[in-house]
């Protein structure tokens, strides 16, 4: 309250909501650092998002954020930490569907629960993923692909950040729809699934587009087109692979930022509000889609309804790629 009405009783004081608990946590946060871990190693989607937003919400905020990968196990390692760590709003994930959304049906016992073990932020961005091929392999689209690897069934390999990874998931569900049998080699990450693909060691993987389009660029990789249901707008040339061969196909990734279980609402807010506005600036919005990315912001609880879909969702793609809990 204003200095010069010093005889406000602490009725109205209380009334006005000024010593209400969550109104002063709300104006003291935050008061130092904040980390973002990102469960992967630097160099993939969910990095490259967490990266921009830590740069923007530093800027916003008023207090540095920082970006802590901290990969391994196909994102659970760095989920652990998350999972452990204070519900003070200081330390947030910035995360995907394949650890929230597919480990539950990949691994027989996950150390954690993803809906009741984290609190849900903001969904940030959708990860269109482009199918690539080294230039060595004898195809220029979708069809090509599909009648060499019936040709060669069992033969043509393909990279992945890991055993159900939504990579990983984005073949499976190729192959079974064009009905083709092709090698699943797992790698530790994103980055080290492309190098895989860009060095001939594999020959094909499905990548999110900011990791991979320079390369595509530079000649090093071929596109052969989008995951997605329709044509991206920053990307024009790009099929999707439903019109170059596989009709029906569809299959997105996407990041979100969240916390450990029960921070406190004002302090979701806080945060909500400041990753919707990042998202909302011009330059933030012309950089994601000129690398091939698309924003997708939520508020909190949109976002905790649509992991709950994705859950059901992925579920049925697992099962219908066969895939069996480790």
């Amino acid at each position: 309250m204003p200095d010069q009405t010093p005889r406000v009783t602490l009725a109205l004081l209380l009334a006005c909501g000024a010593l209400a608990p969550g109104a002063a946590g709300a104006q003291a946060y935050p008061t130092k650092p904040i980390r973002i871990i990102v469960p992967f190693p630097a160099g993939g989607g969910v990095d490259y998002i967490g990266r921009i937003m830590a740069k923007g919400l530093s800027a916003r905020m008023g207090q540095q954020v920082i970006v802590d990968n901290r990969p391994g196990a196909n994102a659970i390692l760095g989920l652990e930490n998350l999972k452990s760590s204070a519900p003070d709003g200081y330390t947030i994930a910035a995360a995907s569907a394949g650890p929230l959304a597919v480990n539950p049906f990949t691994y027989a016992k996950l150390p954690h629960d993803t809906v009741k073990d984290f609190t849900y932020i903001a969904r940030m961005v959708e990860f269109p993923l482009l199918l690539v091929t080294h230039p060595s392999l004898p195809v220029k689209n979708v069809k090509e692909l599909i009648a060499l690897a019936r040709a060669r069934p069992n033969e043509i390999s393909y990279s992945s950040p890991g055993v159900g990874n939504t990579g990983h998931l984005a073949a499976a569900l190729f192959d079974s729809l064009a009905k083709i049998k092709t090698v699943h080699v797992p790698y530790k990450g994103t980055a080290p699934a492309v190098v895989a693909a860009l060095s001939g060691e594999t020959q094909l993987t499905w990548s999110s587009i900011p990791t991979i389009l320079p390369h595509v660029r530079a000649g090093r990789a071929r596109a052969l087109g989008v995951g997605n249901a329709k044509r991206l707008v920053s990307l024009p040339d790009f099929p999707t692979v439903a019109e170059a061969g596989v009709p029906g196909y569809e299959c997105v990734a996407w990041g979100g930022m969240i916390g450990p279980a029960n921070i406190p609402r004002d302090i979701v807010a806080r945060l909500n509000k400041e990753i919707l506005a990042v998202l909302a600036q011009k330059d933030v919005i012309d950089r994601m889609l000129a690398d091939g990315t698309v924003p997708a912001p939520t508020s909190a609880e949109e976002f905790l309804a649509y992991e709950k879909a994705e859950l059901k969702k992925w579920g049925e793609v697992v099962k219908l790629a066969g895939i069996k809990p480790e």
